[in-house]
């Protein structure tokens, strides 16, 4: 299975190898260098990088390295798409980490317009708008799949805003929780979104058939967890948090 897919100025090539075969995703490499030339597009070799993910337990396998226009491709642990650090190895730290880092920064600002004396309810503003919306950027991607001590991390940096701005802040994982709803509420609603028919509701009519997962993270990923959320939520169980 491989795919081409273009967002704004990029462009994402993603190519399955299975039993080490390499030749369809090589291919399909191929065919958009063939692509831009025929077009008149230059693809820029120094800004391109090949990221593979093998989460197998096997020995390390030993790939062929991606060459356009002569030109051998960077081979990276970890690169970022659309705000979201993906790593080889499908983990979230390096994405947290930054979060996390970046967050702390936006405090200093947070406890300045503190120290003006500004009402608690420009700062919680203030929070919403420039903390927590760094926080929770992509949530429903990485938050399942996320370790314990990541998710610490950027929790202390909720609890760091609550004692400066002296209010209750909603916790990530509520917020993961919510988001989660309404991003299934979404794709149920709508009969065209590729993974709607993943959402089947039962005999019962009110809770949707879960998902058959083999491995924890398959488990812990999107769909499993926004399905769960959507039958705690027709149970009408609205403090039960996803785990």
């Amino acid at each position: 299975m491989n795919k081409c897919s273009k967002t704004h100025d990029d462009t994402i090539v993603m190519g399955l190898i299975s039993d080490n075969d390499e030749r369809a995703y090589l291919e399909e490499i191929k065919h958009l260098e063939n692509w831009c030339q025929e077009n008149n597009l230059l693809l820029n070799v120094s800004k391109t990088k090949e990221l593979i993910v093998d989460c197998s337990k096997k020995q390390e396998q030993h790939y062929q390295p991606v060459r356009i226009s002569g030109t051998t491709v960077e081979r990276v642990d970890s690169f970022r798409d659309l705000g979201v650090h993906i790593s080889q190895d499908l983990s979230w730290s390096c994405h947290t980490n930054s979060l996390a880092k970046k967050a702390r920064q936006r405090l200093y600002h947070l406890r300045r317009l503190r120290d003006f004396r500004l009402p608690s309810k420009v700062l919680r503003n203030f929070y919403t708008c420039t903390i927590e919306s760094i926080l929770t950027g992509n949530i429903t991607v990485w938050f399942g799949n996320s370790t314990k001590q990541d998710r610490q991390a950027l929790q202390r940096v909720v609890r760091s805003a609550e004692r400066i701005t002296h209010t209750e802040l909603p916790d990530l994982q509520t917020i993961y929780y919510k988001r989660c709803q309404t991003k299934a509420r979404k794709i149920v609603k709508d009969p065209t979104h590729p993974n709607n028919r993943l959402f089947s509701l039962l005999r019962s009519g009110r809770r949707f058939r879960s998902l058959k997962t083999k491995t924890e993270r398959l488990k812990r990923s999107f769909f499993p967890q926004a399905i769960r959320a959507l039958n705690q939520g027709n149970c009408g169980d609205h403090h039960h948090h996803v785990t």
